[in-house]
């Protein structure tokens, strides 16, 4: 049996885990609101004080103010969450990928299609 007081590793992958979801939670509550077209509107126009109402922690102010979403997952971010503020930021789920990975986005996006597997039926 295991110990539950160790955290499961995967080296080279931050495991988004209670612990992880604890220290996201202002940040990924913040980015939960962007579901809402005006919550997103008034992100844009006063980013600071927006992050005030959600009291984010100094180390995920830092990476959102940097736009580094890789930052953004180590403070606990949970990437579903952010992809609402990465679209904000203009990036899609493919640029958050590429970010993850470490990979340019057209090497990213030619990995994706390199795996692809569609299966094809005769028309009926």
């Amino acid at each position: 049996m295991s110990d539950p007081t160790e955290r499961r590793v995967i080296p080279g992958t931050p495991v988004f885990d209670g612990h992880s979801a604890q220290r996201g939670y202002a940040l990924n509550a913040m980015c939960y609101s962007f579901n809402d077209a005006d919550k997103r509107a008034a992100f844009v126009a006063d980013e600071e004080a927006y992050m005030a109402r959600f009291r984010l922690s100094p180390e995920q102010l830092d990476a959102v103010r940097r736009r580094d979403v890789p930052a953004m997952i180590a403070a606990g971010g949970n990437v579903y969450y952010l992809a609402k503020l990465a679209g904000i930021f203009g990036l899609n789920v493919q640029d958050l990928g590429a970010l993850q990975t470490g990979m340019a986005v057209e090497d990213f996006k030619a990995g994706l299609l390199a795996h692809a597997v569609t299966e094809r039926r005769a028309a009926a």
